[in-house]
């Protein structure tokens, strides 16, 4: 298993699909794949893809978006950046570009495709499986995703009650693009989040 992790590792450091074999316009930029595979750890973090920051410092999560999801999960950058304890492996492993309004595009599909399901085949340990926003959920939870992100992340309950997956908690973006949402959603607070952070506590 150890091998099969490095060697996929390697693999996805040298990735230049989005480029060598587009589903249609290929990247606009040199890829960076950003990605942390791990033989040990019981988290996987499955996000969305690589923002500018992140894109320049080839470190996940290093930026605001970073620092709210370490607050929801109840810890300190030391065990978040700790592989023997956290994998993180977004939808897109490398920046996809920005669009005409200055956001960032969706997550590559072709790379969602080639590589999500090497990614769970090569870390079996994983025991919990944070699916951070929209791409990730509807990509791993097939007919379990609701039709909108609430809904899913709402119903986390009864996904985990109905699927043979890993233990998911699905999670909105933690962009400050959601601060209007986690007003609007006092539950997700209230009563999610304490459930993330025991869990997180558990394996972490």
């Amino acid at each position: 298993m150890v091998t099969k992790v490095i060697n996929l590792r390697q693999e996805i450091a040298q990735c230049r699909i989005c480029i060598d074999n587009p589903d249609k316009t290929p990247l606009p930029h040199e890829p960076r794949p950003v990605a942390v595979l791990s033989q040990n750890a019981k988290v996987l973090i499955v996000g969305q893809a690589p923002g500018t920051r992140v894109h320049a410092s080839g470190r996940p999560f290093t930026d605001p978006s970073g620092d709210r999801l370490r607050d929801w999960m109840g810890i300190d950058e030391t065990k978040f950046y700790n592989p023997e304890k956290l994998a993180i492996a977004p939808m897109g492993f490398c920046f996809p570009g920005l669009d005409e309004k200055g956001g960032d595009l969706p997550p590559r599909k072709e790379c969602a495709r080639h590589w999500q399901s090497q990614v769970l085949e090569a870390m079996p340990q994983v025991e919990l499986l944070l699916l951070i926003g929209i791409y990730a959920q509807k990509y791993h939870l097939r007919d379990k995703a609701a039709a909108t992100l609430t809904e899913t992340v709402k119903n986390w309950r009864s996904i985990n009650q109905s699927t043979s997956m890993p233990y998911v908690i699905p999670l909105p973006h933690p962009s400050w693009r959601n601060n209007s949402w986690i007003k609007k959603n006092p539950w997700f607070e209230a009563e999610l989040i304490p459930h993330l952070q025991i869990c997180i506590s558990k394996l972490i």
